[in-house]
């Protein structure tokens, strides 16, 4: 890695010889990389090989038989020369290296953009959410039966003809071995693919279109003769699978593991409040027919009771008010500009009643018993029924008088004619 050339965003690079590049991953975490990834596009007029540099290339650190096998796979899977290639790159992933090896002298050139938001990280963690909540009613469809048997069909050709031929095994021991193995040997096929898809599709795109067809038509044929899962035991593991699935779907859709630990947990800790919710549910409807609620009574308040409501109300509600104007979020100078009586608003304030006594006894001779405020309101209604009836009398007259008019003098001018 020292002599590389390291990369940075937005980075545009042109030269003409041999050279090997080194993007270094940034480790501080930030949410909005959540989906985000970097593309790394590298393209000439002539062609040239790609070639991927890492540790894991040198078979001779391998600690396990698998890990040579895969690494000895791996130098002998190499892409062919081309003129255009693309890397993406997640976020808070491995640093990744590579070489570039030009076969005649023509100017290539390196450019290192970042996308924000990937749209195929996204589409693999809301794929994963959403196999995870309907796992177990896809299980029970036929149609989505046969649309797994076909993927499982293309991607890990073993394991299906491994769980076509599953009768023809004698011992369970011997199959789940098997199964095993065809399971790693799967998963590497499906890594190597991922890792060259695009060389893949690009330069032997009818080979793969017709490994495809052929592998898929083959499967719907052999799921199909066999017919949908039928036993609970077999909807339940089949369930599980896809649970399985989605957890590796949303951790490879995201970029932050932390994230796609989180979510995963989240989901299964829903999954397991399903049951204690709709027990709670179901005791809840039970004990609704026991205790039953009654109807609800109005009490109306006696007037006594609605004075003593009013005066400890209003108390509580003075209170809060010292209180608040006591706080230093109270604008205390703002308040006292806009007073007339600033000495009294702070007595107020440290507890003095918020009424005078003189204002008090103005308010008991105005308005209380044998007050002129009472004797006001008792004439004002006796001497306003009385000028009613007169006047209602007068009315009549002078409607009884206007219809005389009419009827003496219909034609008001015809004494001036004459």
């Amino acid at each position: 890695g020292k002599n590389c050339s390291l990369l940075q965003e937005m980075d545009v690079i042109q030269k003409q010889d041999e050279n090997c590049y080194c993007y270094v991953q940034n480790r501080t975490i930030h949410l909005q990389y959540l989906w985000s990834t970097l593309q790394i596009k590298i393209n000439s007029r002539e062609k040239f090989r790609f070639e991927p540099i890492s540790e894991k290339n040198n078979c001779r650190n391998s600690e396990t038989v698998f890990e040579f096998a895969a690494c000895a796979v791996q130098i002998l899977w190499k892409p062919e020369t081309c003129t255009e290639t693309f890397l993406s790159i997640k976020q808070y992933g491995e640093d990744v290296c590579f070489k570039i090896q030009p076969f005649k002298i023509e100017p290539y050139t390196v450019r290192v953009k970042r996308e924000m938001l990937d749209g195929k990280l996204l589409f693999l963690f809301v794929a994963g959410i959403f196999l995870f909540h309907f796992a177990n009613s896809l299980s029970r469809s036929a149609k989505f039966f046969y649309l797994s048997g076909i993927i499982l069909g293309a991607l890990a050709l073993l394991v299906f003809v491994l769980l076509t031929l599953k009768r023809f095994i004698p011992r369970h021991s011997t199959f789940w071995i098997l199964m095993s193995g065809s399971w790693m040997a799967s998963l590497y096929f499906i890594y190597c693919f991922k890792e060259n898809m695009q060389w893949l599709w690009s330069e032997h795109r009818n080979y793969l279109l017709g490994y495809f067809l052929a592998v898929g038509i083959t499967s719907f044929a052999i799921c199909y003769q066999h017919g949908p899962l039928t036993t609970e035991l077999s909807i339940t593991l089949f369930t599980w699978t896809l649970q399985l699935t989605a957890f590796v779907l949303i951790y490879c859709g995201v970029t932050i593991p932390q994230v796609a630990y989180a979510v995963i947990a989240v989901s299964l800790c829903s999954k397991g409040l399903c049951y204690p919710l709709g027990a709670a549910c179901h005791i809840a409807r039970k004990m609704k027919h026991h205790f039953k609620s009654k109807k609800l009574v109005f009490k109306y308040l006696t007037e006594e009771e609605y004075r003593e409501q009013g005066e400890s109300e209003t108390l509580r509600a003075l209170e809060e008010l010292r209180s608040f104007c006591r706080s230093p979020d109270f604008p205390s100078w703002i308040a006292v500009s806009k007073l007339q009586a600033p000495h009294r608003f702070a007595a107020f304030v440290l507890g003095s009643p918020h009424v005078s006594p003189a204002e008090t006894k103005a308010h008991d001779e105005q308005y209380g018993i044998g007050s002129s405020f009472l004797e006001e309101q008792l004439f004002e209604t006796r001497a306003q029924s009385e000028q009613d009836e007169p006047a209602n009398s007068i009315h009549e007259e002078d409607g009884e008088n206007e219809n005389e008019m009419h009827t003496q003098t219909p034609f008001p001018y015809a004494t001036e004619l004459l």
